[in-house]
């Protein structure tokens, strides 16, 4: 594979200030991996988005939350049902390729998957919170 092309699922990218786009390192999904990216792009703040696309075979093992904003859940392949915990009133949402829906800043978020499911993720990734499932 040439060194300008890169998969999404192994290597995210910031899209930060000044329009800047830069190749992540191979993503690990540990904790160690987001305080890392933080440290590499906290200059652009809030307003930095990470993106990312994972594949899914069974369900996750721990909340996530974006604090510093929102984050955009893109089905691009089967189908996950996403588990939002917003202001202490869970909700459950099934994506369907091509459907999204939108984690506000500060909401805790899981996901379930029956057969093997693909998401794109648009996330204003500094700061980001993991506890166990």
């Amino acid at each position: 594979m040439s060194d300008d092309v890169h998969d999404l699922t192994t290597n995210p990218v910031h899209i930060g200030l000044g329009a800047t786009t830069v190749v992540q390192p191979d993503f690990t999904g540990e904790m160690d991996w987001y305080t890392a990216y933080g440290d590499r792009h906290g200059d652009d703040g809030a307003e930095g988005r990470l993106v990312s696309m994972h594949r899914f075979s069974e369900p996750w093992d721990t909340w996530e939350m974006h604090p510093n904003g929102s984050e955009l859940v893109l089905c691009v392949d089967g189908s996950i049902t996403l588990h939002q915990d917003i202001h202490g009133s869970v909700q459950t949402v099934t994506l369907d390729r091509g459907q999204y829906v939108i984690n506000p800043p500060g909401a805790w978020h899981t996901a379930d998957v029956a057969a093997p499911a693909t998401a794109l993720f648009i996330t204003a990734g500094l700061g980001t919170e993991m506890k166990p499932r």
